[in-house]
């Protein structure tokens, strides 16, 4: 080796731990903290800086304010950085590249035809409710909603009736989905932060989504026995809208000269392939001894990272070849999927910062403590400071990096088993699902494409979306007794 490497490797490794150069009392530190996260919220909602740039900001003036030495703090910050984007970050890509891919493909459409078709068309929104289940485990809330708008405007107009009506449970179990179930940002941001165990959380959250896809029907059809006004612009669009557009079959970008879509039988398995093999592996791990060799190949199974992958090249060979896609057109969409997973990504990075100075300025110990002395569970705090955080910013992600970051002491040090850590992280999802109103950019994008005004939109999407929280969290406190939490 050189020898000039070989001696930054040594100093490297010999490096002392960064602490802060004066250690401050709790009460201090526990006000710094709360100092950093409302100023977080100030520049997100009023001043409107980005959640990446507000998060960095307040992470280095929280890490000035605790003392950390001034030398340290980019070294906190990279770390922060590497330790969170490790984890994640190829997570969240291969999943939205396999989103993009059904997407582009037309199988949402797919789905939603076949659905609908097998309940028939007076249960149509139930139909929708199950589409919405499934599309929602591969693509983000705000681009599932988005694809599946012309199937629910297709059905408002052959039925006569406000958009809202198949949309609002659809969306609702579709945003559960997305703060609970990985591979989601937010979920395996939190995920990555604790270092919890991503199949026990895909297995523990889906389990507590499928009551809640239920609820959201039930809840939805409540709140649609009201009439609520359609706004013009969108009562425009669906009067453009035929039975005809139910077949709808690819995209206007690659893909689009596709001659049928595929087939639904064919997009559930893709849809199950990752988590399927995520469980696999999961509950062989819990079942062969770890100095066994099938326990290496259980593991390496189910990794997400490699059943992603995995899911990804069956889209290409299942999806692009046998679709007759031109090598050009399947490396177009995989690169469409990228750029707007950038913000997210970098929100998570930011995220992942906050939380390592929490830890390293000592503010998490001091949280940790002063809730031991407190004696409220942290399933409970982490829900409750999630909710609070969504409803003030908006960001579901962010909610959940924060929270995590502030809770990482509590948990790390909390003696807690690897099913009570997936537990609390699913929790935390659930507290970033409620209370979405107009800090939230998917409370516009559901009340611009149903057509709703502001005020009806609080009425119902607010309202679900917090019935479904609480339900969510209900549900969690569950699995958590059976886990064994309460003896904690």
């Amino acid at each position: 080796m050189n020898p000039l490497i070989n001696s930054l490797v040594v100093r490297a490794a010999d490096a002392p731990a960064i602490k802060p150069a004066v250690e401050l009392g709790t009460p201090l530190l526990l006000t710094i903290a709360a100092a950093g996260i409302a100023l977080l919220l100030v520049l997100i909602i009023r001043f409107k800086i980005q959640a990446f740039v507000a998060l960095l900001a307040v992470s280095i003036l929280v890490g000035v304010a605790a003392q950390i030495p001034l030398r340290d703090i980019f070294t906190v910050v990279a770390n922060g950085v590497g330790s969170t984007m490790g984890k994640v970050a190829l997570l969240i890509a291969l999943g939205a590249i396999l989103g993009r891919m059904i997407e582009v493909s037309g199988g949402v459409q797919s789905l939603a035809t076949h659905f609908t078709e097998k309940l028939g068309a007076k249960r149509v929104a139930i139909a929708l409710t199950a589409v919405g289940f499934l599309v929602a485990i591969p693509v983000f809330f705000e681009v599932g909603v988005i694809v599946l708008v012309p199937i629910v405007y297709a059905f408002a107009k052959i039925a006569n009736v406000h958009p809202i009506k198949f949309g609002l449970p659809m969306a609702g179990i579709m945003l559960s989905i997305h703060v609970a179930v990985p591979p989601h940002p937010g979920i395996v941001a939190g995920a990555g932060v604790f270092g919890a165990d991503i199949g026990l959380i895909t297995l523990i959250s889906l389990i507590i989504c499928v009551p809640l896809g239920f609820l959201s029907y039930w809840v939805a059809s409540i709140m649609n026995r009201k009439d609520y006004e359609l706004l013009p612009g969108v009562k425009a669009q669906v009067d453009e809208f035929g039975s005809e557009s139910l077949v709808h079959v690819g995209s206007d970008g690659p893909g689009a000269r596709a001659i049928a879509p595929p087939r639904p039988g064919l997009i559930m398995f893709l849809i199950a392939a990752p988590i399927v093999q995520i469980l696999v592996g999961t509950l062989g791990t819990l079942t062969i001894a770890k100095d066994n060799y099938w326990y290496g190949v259980a593991a390496f199974i189910g990794n997400p990272f490699f059943a992603l992958l995995v899911a990804v090249a069956l889209s290409f060979f299942l999806l692009a070849v046998r679709r007759n896609w031109s090598l050009k057109e399947t490396g177009e969409i995989f690169e469409g999927a990228l750029p707007p997973i950038a913000s997210i990504l970098m929100v998570v990075a930011a995220g992942g910062v906050f939380g390592e100075v929490l830890r390293t300025s000592g503010i998490g110990a001091a949280l940790s403590h002063t809730l031991d002395s407190l004696g409220l569970p942290v399933i409970v705090l982490g829900f409750v400071i999630s909710l609070a955080l969504r409803a003030a910013q908006g960001s579901a992600t962010v909610a959940i990096v924060t929270t995590t970051g502030l809770l990482t002491s509590a948990v790390m040090e909390g003696g807690y088993t690897p099913a009570q850590i997936a537990v609390i992280v699913i929790a935390i999802g659930f507290g970033a699902l409620g209370l979405s109103h107009v800090t939230d950019a998917g409370f516009w994008t559901v009340i611009r494409y149903y057509g709703l005004t502001v005020t009806d939109g609080l009425k119902t999407w607010t309202v679900l979306t917090t019935i479904l929280g609480l339900a969510g969290f209900a549900l969690t406190y569950v699995a958590w007794i059976l886990v064994g939490g309460l003896a904690h």
